[in-house]
């Protein structure tokens, strides 16, 4: 008798829908916590932006919550927060673009552990810079990209060739955009983007290997974690406000 072939339960479609939807449910979250100390401005760089309180105690990183609240583990919850509704569209539309090639070259597992992990390490990197305060996904977006960089200049050929091209577009738009953009976390974009560079080379990709049993358990524990992490934030913050 034949047997019909086993379907994922996670798939790349489902895997993307799953990070845009937490990080605008997380924005909501924000937003509802912030109450009136909501910022509603007609410039667009700040309207609807949250609390600077309620983004502190919901994950943000930097050096104030490290040095004087010890939250280490806002290295992973600041890439699930922003600061305003440009800020989460852009990165979502972002992700939404380049987490799908991350996807297919280096598999659904690995995008997540180099998502979270550049992420983290873009936000350490902002710590040691002196940056008080930091939100957002570009550090983890940066992370993809640097991922892609260096896929593409190892592949090579005409995908290759093509991959590399666009990324290193990307790249230098980041730069005129930090530079002319306020409040642009450069150390965070630095830090992601070369630790993109070293997990591209470090998990490699598809056509070097096809993800491995740890590979799919790494990015399984840096899912549950992540959601431990964010879940507990939330449920500390509405207790805090609403008690």
């Amino acid at each position: 008798m034949d047997t019909l072939p086993k379907k994922n339960l996670l798939t790349p479609a489902l895997l993307l829908k799953g990070i845009i939807y937490t990080n605008v449910f997380l924005f909501i979250i924000c937003l509802i916590y912030s109450g009136k100390n909501m910022v509603m401005s007609i410039n667009p760089f700040y309207a609807l932006t949250p609390s600077m309180d309620v983004l502190n105690f919901l994950g943000a990183s930097g050096k104030i919550p490290i040095e004087q609240f010890h939250a280490w583990w806002s290295l992973i919850t600041a890439n699930w927060l922003h600061g305003s509704l440009l800020h989460i569209i852009f990165n979502m539309l972002a992700l939404g673009t380049v987490a799908p090639l991350v996807m297919n070259e280096f598999g659904l597992f690995r995008m997540f552990s180099i998502y979270t992990i550049t992420g983290a390490a873009g936000f350490f990197l902002s710590y040691l810079g002196n940056v008080p305060l930091t939100i957002g996904a570009s550090s983890g977006l940066c992370g993809l990209i640097g991922a892609l960089l260096y896929f593409g200049k190892s592949r090579g050929g005409e995908w290759g060739q093509r991959v590399f091209k666009q990324t290193s577009g990307w790249i230098i738009s980041l730069l005129v955009f930090g530079f002319l953009i306020p409040n642009i976390n450069n150390w965070g974009h630095g830090g992601g983007l070369l630790a993109g560079i070293f997990l591209g080379w470090a998990f490699g990709y598809n056509d070097k290997r096809m993800e491995s049993g740890l590979d799919r358990m790494l990015g399984l524990v840096l899912m549950l974690l992540t959601a431990w992490l964010l879940i507990r934030s939330v449920i500390q913050g509405f207790f805090l406000i609403f008690s």
